[in-house]
């Protein structure tokens, strides 16, 4: 009899808190079983049916006679990315490679648990035939399988854990025959066998083999770090964990059931989960505890979040697939940034209880990380909220998530509060402002038909309107992070008081416009100022750096004898595309505007880039009476009756053709004909600083046009629509006929 999951309402919310507990991790575990379970008699009916079919059937003995050790290899690290690849990318359905094949060493691991006869035949490729759990027979030639037979003393049949030392494995080939060690944990001629680590603390255990011979996962000699000093470092870091996030490490001892080897990256330490592979982390060599009890934990709230999506759904189908995770260099869709999200619960969880047992140097350095750690988790919740089309469940999920976020210390324990928690705030701001930048200017591309119009308006010292769409590239391959130089920056803003002057900052950004980092310091120092645009620099880094080109590309012929007024400003466009408040002035009014400067008169600096992001950042401010905008109102003369809108005329030659600029008073030839006979056309303010003539928004304030929400960041949850749903009394039943559902042991057969 098959029945759905129940997720009962107190385990889904404990889960989303980011614990969950051992009761829960035991509910996902069995979960987990029933899926691959049923991904396996989808297997059998499928194309790889007949090669799948051997194995299978050994399994089903297996499990009558001794059913932990065939629950083991379901539950292993090599069971659930067997079953994704053979349904679906299985290269070879009937050409002798088939996937489905590799079930057979599976099944092998299972009889020697069992202490069960059997025989089996079992692929070899490049000349290894790999038994996950046990090890890899080497050294095999150009031969592409091996009958492997698995033979137990009389009595031992049925009784697991007499396996070592009992079972006597035979692998035959065209070429000869193998006799793996009596003990399968000892290396061996031609045999390397998979070490399992052990590791005690106050009771609890925790036994990971150190997987090397799973075909479907990467495989690595571990001759740089052997198993012994695996075997340390994890009696360490579990040492570490127990006494400091016991009920975490619970988890760990329920779920956890492998460890990977990866190769070492060229910094850090690489780690990843496979959404198959339930409880099973993959990493190179950590280096100390500290960073391998962080993996742990961090990895394993993988597992959790894959095996909970099995149950529920936390949000739909579509929406926008290419999102900004700050903890990553690459877009993400809305699975990877909700699984991100929830990752680093267990690195919250980790760096809070780091900040306030330690002392010094390592405090200081706890507190740093807890406080970017939190930063990144509050920004991808805005990213979800505004981006993520979450279903009611994913809602709720998000909503208790974000409580657990506020929960912790803004300036982490022990962090000092008062100015010293002020200043660890101010520098987290200017990382993750120009991490954001740069990652806009790597990942988004501007419209070419939208910046033209808004350099047009620009010029003509009008409103901005809507942006233009953002359009965000999609990553292949590896992607590597920001580089070497933004990471120098970064690491700089960590001793920092202050970020670079924004003034200063802009002046680099003319100098070198395609110089990322120097945009990242930009839209920090805008951030930290409180300049208006700051958000159009950080979330449309692209368009901004885009406008400024093009205008600096689109310079006026200047008159005989007058001085040339330089490229564009970058702070004034990302001030005039926040606020329409603000215009420009004569230096980027478009060449009429230039034309009418009197001979010799040097232009006025061009205005302030800031002004241009306010400007595109705030559209609620339409033009005034003269049609250029209240910059362009403030400028009449005291008592000028203000002229009527701009003529028809035109405004169609000049959205004909961009040459053809406003005129002085930049309102069209209607402003000038109203204007009382000898009056000279007045010239619009320069400088740096804001215009009159619209209200000034204060950083941080909801911006129309940017296109993106600020509750996260500020430690408000994700809200839908009507607010998160109340919790509902009794159990949840999980939905999806394939999804959670419980096999007994009868589907093997």
């Amino acid at each position: 009899m098959i029945g759905p999951y129940v997720l009962p309402d107190d385990v889904f919310d404990a889960l989303a808190a980011g614990a969950g507990g051992r009761p829960a991790v035991l509910l996902l575990l069995r979960a987990r079983r029933s899926r691959n379970l049923l991904l396996l008699r989808r297997a059998l009916g499928g194309p790889c049916g007949r090669a799948v079919e051997p194995a299978a059937d050994l399994l089903a003995g297996v499990e009558r006679v001794a059913p932990g050790a065939a629950r083991s290899v379901i539950d292993g690290p090599a069971f659930g990315t067997w079953a994704a690849r053979t349904l679906r990318d299985c290269p070879a359905h009937h050409r002798g490679g088939c996937a489905g094949r590799d079930l057979a060493a599976l099944a092998v691991l299972a009889a020697v648990r069992a202490a069960l006869p059997a025989r089996v035949t079992v692929p070899v490729r490049e000349g290894r035939l790999r038994l996950p759990g046990l090890g890899t027979v080497t050294g095999l030639g150009e031969v592409p399988e091996a009958l492997v037979v698995v033979e137990a003393p009389a009595g031992a049949e049925g009784a697991p854990g007499t396996s070592a030392g009992s079972c006597r494995v035979r692998v035959l080939t065209a070429a000869g025959e193998r006799v793996l060690p009596r003990d399968p944990s000892r290396p061996g001629h031609g045999w390397q066998p998979v070490a399992v680590l052990d590791a005690r603390h106050r009771g609890l255990t925790l036994r990971l083999p150190l997987e090397t011979a799973a075909p479907e996962l990467p495989a690595l000699e571990t001759a740089s770090a052997g198993p012994a000093a695996w075997q340390d470092l994890l009696r360490q870091a579990w040492e570490l964990l127990v006494d400091n996030h016991p009920r975490r490490a619970e988890e760990l001892a329920a779920g956890l059931n492998g460890i990977v080897p990866l190769p070492a990256p060229a910094r850090g330490v690489a780690s990843a989960t496979s959404r198959h592979a339930f409880g099973t982390v993959l990493t190179s060599w950590p280096a100390d505890p500290e960073r391998l009890a962080l993996t742990l934990l961090h990895e394993f709230q993988h597992s959790k979040l894959s095996a909970l999506t099995d149950l529920v759904t936390l949000y739909e189908p579509g929406g926008r697939p290419r999102l900004y995770a700050p903890w990553r260099p690459d877009p993400r869709p809305p699975g990877g940034l909700l699984q991100g999200i929830y990752a680093h619960l267990g690195d919250l969880a980790f760096w809070q209880e780091r900040s306030g047992s330690r002392h010094g140097p390592a405090q200081a350095d706890a507190a740093w990380r807890l406080a970017r750690t939190r930063a990144h988790v509050e920004r991808g919740l805005t990213e979800a909220a505004s981006h993520v089309r979450l279903t009611a469940l994913g809602t709720r999920f998000l909503e208790r998530l974000a409580r657990t976020v506020r929960d912790v210390d803004r300036d982490g324990t022990g962090a000092g509060g008062g100015s010293g928690g002020e200043r660890l705030a101010r520098a987290v701001a200017r990382v993750q402002a120009g991490d954001e930048a740069v990652w806009r200017l790597r990942w988004a591309a501007a419209d070419d038909t939208g910046t033209e119009r808004l350099a047009a308006l620009w010029r003509a010292g009008r409103p901005a309107g809507p942006l233009p769409a953002e359009d965000v590239r999609a990553a292949t391959g590896a992607v590597a992070g920001p580089g070497p130089e933004f990471g120098r920056w970064a690491a700089r803003q960590r001793g920092a008081e202050r970020a670079r002057p924004a003034r200063e900052a802009a002046d680099a950004v003319l100098a070198a416009p395609d110089r990322a980092q120097g945009w990242a310091e930009l839209a920090a120092a805008a951030a930290e100022e409180d300049r208006p645009g700051a958000d159009v620099l950080r979330a449309r880094t692209e368009l901004v750096r885009d406008l400024c080109v093009r205008l600096t590309a689109r310079q006026p012929a200047r008159p005989p004898g007058t001085a040339s007024p330089g490229p564009p400003d970058p702070l004034a466009p990302a001030a005039w595309s926040a606020d329409p408040a603000v215009g420009s002035d004569p230096s980027g009014g478009g060449p009429a505007v230039d034309a009418a400067m009197p001979p010799g008169t040097a232009p006025p600096r061009p205005p302030d880039p800031l002004a241009l992001a306010a400007w595109l950042a705030n559209t609620a401010v339409g033009p005034g009476p003269s049609g250029g905008g209240p910059a362009v109102d403030a400028a009449m003369p005291p008592g000028t009756a203000s002229p009527g809108p701009p003529d028809s005329l035109a405004l169609a030659a000049w959205s004909a053709d961009p040459a053809v600029g406003s005129d002085p008073s930049g309102g069209g030839p209607a402003v000038d004909a109203a204007r009382p006979p000898g009056t000279a056309p007045p010239a619009r303010p320069a400088g740096p600083g804001r215009l009159a003539g619209g209200p000034r928004r204060r950083h941080g304030s909801p911006r129309r046009g940017s296109g993106r929400g600020r509750g996260g960041s500020r430690g408000e949850g994700p809200t839908g629509p009507g607010g998160p749903p109340g919790p509902r009394p009794g159990a949840r039943r999980a939905g999806g006929a394939a999804r959670g559902r419980p096999c007994s042991g009868a589907a093997l057969r």
